[in-house]
Protein backbone atom coordinates (compact mmCIF):
# COMPACT_ATOMS: atom_id res chain seq x y z
CA UNK A 1 0.00 0.00 0.00
CA UNK A 2 1.26 3.49 -0.88
CA UNK A 3 0.31 7.04 0.00
CA UNK A 4 -1.57 8.80 -2.78
CA UNK A 5 -1.50 12.59 -2.78
CA UNK A 6 -4.67 14.26 -4.08
CA UNK A 7 -4.51 17.92 -5.07
CA UNK A 8 -7.69 19.81 -5.88
CA UNK A 9 -8.06 22.86 -8.12
CA UNK A 10 -7.38 25.45 -5.42
CA UNK A 11 -4.40 23.44 -4.14
CA UNK A 12 -2.80 23.63 -7.57
CA UNK A 13 -3.46 27.34 -7.97
CA UNK A 14 -1.80 28.04 -4.62
CA UNK A 15 1.15 25.68 -4.98
CA UNK A 16 2.10 26.38 -8.60
CA UNK A 17 3.00 30.08 -8.86
CA UNK A 18 3.34 31.46 -12.38
CA UNK A 19 6.96 32.59 -12.10
CA UNK A 20 8.03 29.14 -10.87
CA UNK A 21 5.99 27.44 -13.58
CA UNK A 22 7.59 29.52 -16.33
CA UNK A 23 11.04 28.25 -15.35
CA UNK A 24 9.72 24.69 -14.97
CA UNK A 25 8.32 24.79 -18.50
CA UNK A 26 11.51 26.21 -19.96
CA UNK A 27 13.45 23.36 -18.38
CA UNK A 28 10.94 20.71 -19.49
CA UNK A 29 10.98 21.92 -23.11
CA UNK A 30 14.77 22.10 -23.12
CA UNK A 31 14.98 18.53 -21.78
CA UNK A 32 12.64 17.36 -24.52
CA UNK A 33 14.80 19.02 -27.16
CA UNK A 34 17.86 17.29 -25.70
CA UNK A 35 16.09 13.88 -25.74
CA UNK A 36 16.13 13.67 -21.95
CA UNK A 37 12.41 12.95 -21.84
CA UNK A 38 10.02 10.97 -24.02
CA UNK A 39 6.43 11.32 -25.06
CA UNK A 40 4.37 9.67 -27.80
CA UNK A 41 1.64 11.46 -29.71
CA UNK A 42 -1.46 12.03 -27.62
CA UNK A 43 -4.23 9.46 -28.04
CA UNK A 44 -7.71 10.82 -28.63
CA UNK A 45 -10.94 8.96 -27.95
CA UNK A 46 -13.70 10.47 -30.08
CA UNK A 47 -16.97 8.47 -29.95
CA UNK A 48 -19.19 8.68 -33.06
CA UNK A 49 -21.80 11.44 -32.99
CA UNK A 50 -20.34 12.91 -29.79
CA UNK A 51 -19.22 16.53 -29.46
CA UNK A 52 -16.99 15.62 -26.51
CA UNK A 53 -13.71 13.73 -26.56
CA UNK A 54 -11.08 12.28 -24.23
CA UNK A 55 -7.36 12.85 -24.64
CA UNK A 56 -4.61 10.72 -23.09
CA UNK A 57 -1.16 12.31 -22.80
CA UNK A 58 1.64 10.11 -21.37
CA UNK A 59 5.27 11.10 -20.78
CA UNK A 60 8.43 9.74 -19.13
CA UNK A 61 11.86 10.93 -18.15
CA UNK A 62 14.81 9.20 -16.47
CA UNK A 63 16.61 12.12 -14.82
CA UNK A 64 17.09 13.63 -12.33
CA UNK A 65 14.91 10.75 -11.17
CA UNK A 66 12.64 8.50 -13.25
CA UNK A 67 8.94 9.26 -13.42
CA UNK A 68 5.90 8.58 -15.54
CA UNK A 69 3.07 11.01 -16.04
CA UNK A 70 -0.34 10.69 -17.66
CA UNK A 71 -2.90 13.40 -18.18
CA UNK A 72 -6.39 12.09 -18.92
CA UNK A 73 -8.65 14.94 -19.93
CA UNK A 74 -12.18 15.14 -21.28
CA UNK A 75 -13.07 18.11 -23.46
CA UNK A 76 -16.70 19.21 -23.42
CA UNK A 77 -17.20 22.26 -25.67
CA UNK A 78 -20.54 23.09 -24.04
CA UNK A 79 -19.08 23.43 -20.54
CA UNK A 80 -18.40 27.19 -20.59
CA UNK A 81 -22.15 27.77 -20.99
CA UNK A 82 -22.56 25.74 -17.79
CA UNK A 83 -19.98 27.83 -15.99
CA UNK A 84 -17.42 25.03 -16.21
CA UNK A 85 -14.00 24.72 -17.82
CA UNK A 86 -14.19 22.87 -21.14
CA UNK A 87 -11.23 20.75 -19.96
CA UNK A 88 -11.99 18.26 -17.17
CA UNK A 89 -9.59 15.61 -15.95
CA UNK A 90 -6.55 14.78 -13.92
CA UNK A 91 -2.80 14.37 -14.07
CA UNK A 92 -1.45 11.08 -12.69
CA UNK A 93 2.12 10.90 -11.42
CA UNK A 94 3.75 7.47 -11.13
CA UNK A 95 6.95 6.55 -9.31
CA UNK A 96 9.60 5.79 -11.91
CA UNK A 97 11.23 3.08 -9.78
CA UNK A 98 8.18 1.07 -8.71
CA UNK A 99 5.30 2.26 -10.88
CA UNK A 100 3.26 3.15 -7.80
CA UNK A 101 0.75 5.95 -8.25
CA UNK A 102 2.05 8.93 -6.27
CA UNK A 103 -0.35 11.75 -7.05
CA UNK A 104 -3.69 12.62 -8.62
CA UNK A 105 -3.81 16.30 -9.52
CA UNK A 106 -6.60 18.47 -10.89
CA UNK A 107 -5.94 18.60 -14.63
CA UNK A 108 -7.87 21.79 -15.36
CA UNK A 109 -5.75 23.91 -13.03
CA UNK A 110 -2.48 22.37 -14.25
CA UNK A 111 -3.45 22.93 -17.88
CA UNK A 112 -4.45 26.52 -17.27
CA UNK A 113 -1.26 27.54 -15.47
CA UNK A 114 1.28 25.58 -17.49
CA UNK A 115 -0.23 26.61 -20.84
CA UNK A 116 0.14 30.28 -19.98
CA UNK A 117 3.62 29.64 -18.60
CA UNK A 118 4.70 28.05 -21.89
CA UNK A 119 3.34 31.06 -23.79
CA UNK A 120 5.48 33.21 -21.51
CA UNK A 121 8.54 31.09 -22.32
CA UNK A 122 7.81 31.53 -26.03
CA UNK A 123 7.28 35.27 -25.63
CA UNK A 124 10.52 35.68 -23.72
CA UNK A 125 12.38 33.76 -26.44
CA UNK A 126 10.71 35.19 -29.55
CA UNK A 127 9.12 38.58 -28.91
CA UNK A 128 11.06 41.82 -29.32
CA UNK A 129 12.48 42.94 -25.96
CA UNK A 130 10.98 46.41 -26.50
CA UNK A 131 7.42 45.04 -26.81
CA UNK A 132 5.05 47.26 -24.85
CA UNK A 133 1.49 46.61 -26.12
CA UNK A 134 -0.27 43.30 -25.47
CA UNK A 135 -3.46 42.07 -27.17
CA UNK A 136 -5.48 39.16 -25.80
CA UNK A 137 -8.25 37.73 -27.95
CA UNK A 138 -10.60 35.80 -25.71
CA UNK A 139 -11.66 36.41 -22.11
CA UNK A 140 -12.23 32.90 -20.78
CA UNK A 141 -10.30 30.44 -18.64
CA UNK A 142 -6.99 30.89 -20.48
CA UNK A 143 -7.12 34.68 -20.71
CA UNK A 144 -6.56 35.25 -16.98
CA UNK A 145 -3.36 33.23 -16.53
CA UNK A 146 -2.03 34.53 -19.85
CA UNK A 147 -2.35 38.11 -18.66
CA UNK A 148 -0.42 37.17 -15.51
CA UNK A 149 2.20 35.21 -17.46
CA UNK A 150 2.85 37.91 -20.05
CA UNK A 151 3.43 40.46 -17.29
CA UNK A 152 6.15 38.20 -15.85
CA UNK A 153 8.38 38.26 -18.94
CA UNK A 154 8.07 41.69 -20.58
CA UNK A 155 7.49 45.24 -19.29
CA UNK A 156 4.19 45.84 -21.08
CA UNK A 157 2.65 49.28 -20.70
CA UNK A 158 -0.90 48.38 -21.73
CA UNK A 159 -3.10 45.44 -22.69
CA UNK A 160 -6.22 45.24 -24.84
CA UNK A 161 -8.68 42.40 -24.54
CA UNK A 162 -11.41 41.43 -27.00
CA UNK A 163 -14.13 38.81 -26.73
CA UNK A 164 -16.90 37.72 -29.07
CA UNK A 165 -19.16 38.66 -26.15
CA UNK A 166 -18.40 42.35 -25.43
CA UNK A 167 -19.70 42.13 -21.87
CA UNK A 168 -17.14 39.46 -21.08
CA UNK A 169 -14.28 41.62 -22.35
CA UNK A 170 -15.52 44.58 -20.34
CA UNK A 171 -15.78 42.47 -17.20
CA UNK A 172 -12.29 41.09 -17.78
CA UNK A 173 -10.81 44.56 -18.16
CA UNK A 174 -12.61 45.78 -15.04
CA UNK A 175 -11.47 42.88 -12.88
CA UNK A 176 -7.97 42.37 -14.29
CA UNK A 177 -5.03 42.77 -11.95
CA UNK A 178 -1.91 43.75 -13.87
CA UNK A 179 0.97 46.23 -13.48
CA UNK A 180 -0.37 48.12 -16.52
CA UNK A 181 -3.80 49.32 -17.75
CA UNK A 182 -6.12 46.72 -19.31
CA UNK A 183 -8.88 47.93 -21.59
CA UNK A 184 -11.66 46.24 -23.56
CA UNK A 185 -11.43 46.59 -27.35
CA UNK A 186 -14.49 47.00 -29.54
CA UNK A 187 -13.19 44.56 -32.15
CA UNK A 188 -10.45 42.02 -32.73
CA UNK A 189 -8.90 44.42 -35.22
CA UNK A 190 -8.86 47.25 -32.68
CA UNK A 191 -7.13 44.96 -30.18
CA UNK A 192 -4.52 43.69 -32.61
CA UNK A 193 -3.52 46.81 -34.57
CA UNK A 194 -0.37 48.29 -33.06
CA UNK A 195 0.13 45.41 -30.62
CA UNK A 196 3.60 43.97 -30.14
CA UNK A 197 2.45 40.63 -28.72
CA UNK A 198 -0.86 38.95 -29.60
CA UNK A 199 -2.36 36.06 -27.62
CA UNK A 200 -5.31 34.13 -29.08
CA UNK A 201 -7.21 32.13 -26.47
CA UNK A 202 -10.58 31.34 -28.01
CA UNK A 203 -12.28 28.16 -29.21
CA UNK A 204 -13.29 29.62 -32.57
CA UNK A 205 -13.53 27.42 -35.66
CA UNK A 206 -13.09 30.42 -37.96
CA UNK A 207 -10.17 32.85 -38.32
CA UNK A 208 -10.36 35.88 -36.05
CA UNK A 209 -7.12 37.66 -37.04
CA UNK A 210 -6.20 39.03 -40.46
CA UNK A 211 -2.57 39.27 -41.51
CA UNK A 212 -2.99 42.92 -42.47
CA UNK A 213 -3.78 43.86 -38.87
CA UNK A 214 -0.41 42.65 -37.58
CA UNK A 215 2.40 45.16 -37.23
CA UNK A 216 5.96 44.35 -38.38
CA UNK A 217 7.83 42.44 -35.70
CA UNK A 218 4.79 41.22 -33.79
CA UNK A 219 4.89 37.94 -31.90
CA UNK A 220 1.75 35.75 -31.80
CA UNK A 221 0.96 33.04 -29.26
CA UNK A 222 -1.73 30.89 -30.88
CA UNK A 223 -3.33 29.02 -28.01
CA UNK A 224 -6.49 27.05 -28.53
CA UNK A 225 -7.42 23.51 -29.44
CA UNK A 226 -5.19 20.82 -30.91
CA UNK A 227 -8.01 19.43 -33.04
CA UNK A 228 -7.98 19.93 -36.83
CA UNK A 229 -11.18 21.97 -36.96
CA UNK A 230 -9.95 24.75 -34.68
CA UNK A 231 -8.37 27.73 -36.38
CA UNK A 232 -5.93 28.89 -33.74
CA UNK A 233 -3.69 25.85 -33.81
CA UNK A 234 -3.33 22.67 -35.84
CA UNK A 235 -6.38 23.65 -37.86
CA UNK A 236 -4.93 26.84 -39.28
CA UNK A 237 -1.70 25.07 -40.24
CA UNK A 238 -3.60 22.28 -41.98
CA UNK A 239 -5.80 24.80 -43.82
CA UNK A 240 -2.70 26.75 -44.84
CA UNK A 241 -1.23 23.56 -46.29
CA UNK A 242 -4.40 23.03 -48.27
CA UNK A 243 -4.99 26.61 -49.36
CA UNK A 244 -1.64 28.37 -49.61
CA UNK A 245 1.00 25.71 -50.15
CA UNK A 246 2.50 26.04 -46.68
CA UNK A 247 4.45 22.98 -45.63
CA UNK A 248 6.79 21.55 -43.00
CA UNK A 249 9.66 23.70 -44.27
CA UNK A 250 7.81 26.75 -42.97
CA UNK A 251 7.99 25.42 -39.39
CA UNK A 252 11.31 26.76 -38.15
CA UNK A 253 11.66 24.82 -34.91
CA UNK A 254 10.06 23.50 -31.78
CA UNK A 255 10.26 25.94 -28.90
CA UNK A 256 12.67 23.75 -26.94
CA UNK A 257 15.06 23.71 -29.89
CA UNK A 258 15.15 27.50 -29.82
CA UNK A 259 15.77 27.46 -26.07
CA UNK A 260 18.79 25.14 -26.32
CA UNK A 261 20.18 26.98 -29.35
CA UNK A 262 20.00 24.11 -31.85
CA UNK A 263 17.63 26.17 -34.04
CA UNK A 264 17.31 29.92 -34.41
CA UNK A 265 14.29 31.91 -33.40
CA UNK A 266 13.66 35.54 -34.32
CA UNK A 267 16.00 36.77 -37.06
CA UNK A 268 15.09 40.45 -37.21
CA UNK A 269 13.01 43.12 -35.49
CA UNK A 270 10.59 43.20 -38.43
CA UNK A 271 9.98 39.46 -38.57
CA UNK A 272 6.59 38.08 -37.54
CA UNK A 273 6.95 35.12 -35.16
CA UNK A 274 4.20 32.65 -34.27
CA UNK A 275 4.24 30.10 -31.46
CA UNK A 276 1.64 27.39 -31.99
CA UNK A 277 0.85 26.01 -28.55
CA UNK A 278 -0.38 22.42 -28.66
CA UNK A 279 0.27 21.42 -25.05
CA UNK A 280 2.75 18.64 -24.29
CA UNK A 281 2.67 15.77 -21.84
CA UNK A 282 6.17 16.60 -20.59
CA UNK A 283 4.80 19.94 -19.42
CA UNK A 284 2.16 18.20 -17.31
CA UNK A 285 4.75 15.77 -15.94
CA UNK A 286 7.07 18.61 -14.89
CA UNK A 287 4.21 20.45 -13.18
CA UNK A 288 3.03 17.28 -11.41
CA UNK A 289 6.50 16.50 -10.03
CA UNK A 290 6.90 20.05 -8.71
CA UNK A 291 3.46 19.96 -7.11
CA UNK A 292 4.08 16.55 -5.56
CA UNK A 293 7.34 17.70 -3.97
CA UNK A 294 6.00 20.98 -2.69
CA UNK A 295 2.69 19.63 -1.39
CA UNK A 296 4.38 16.84 0.56
CA UNK A 297 6.92 19.27 1.97
CA UNK A 298 4.20 21.68 3.11
CA UNK A 299 1.64 19.07 4.14
CA UNK A 300 -0.84 20.37 1.56
CA UNK A 301 -3.60 18.43 -0.19
CA UNK A 302 -5.08 15.16 0.96
CA UNK A 303 -3.08 11.94 1.39
CA UNK A 304 -4.94 8.62 1.20
CA UNK A 305 -3.78 5.04 1.51
CA UNK A 306 -3.94 3.46 -1.92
Amino acid sequence: MSELLVLAHEDVKRLLPMDECIELMAEALSDLARDRSWQPLRFVVRPPEEQSLMGLMPAHHSAPQPAYGLKAVCIFPGNPARGLDAHQGGVLLFDGETGQLRALIDGSAVTSIRTAAVSAVATRALARPDSRVLAILGSGVQAWPHLEAMAKVLPFEQARVWSRTPEHAQAFAAEAEAPFPVEAADSAEAAVRGADVVVTVTSTREPIVERGWLSPGVHVNAVGSSIPTAREESGEYLRAVEEEGIGPDHIRAELGEVLVGSHEGRRSDDELTVFVSLGLAVEDLAAAEYLDRRARREGAGAVVQF
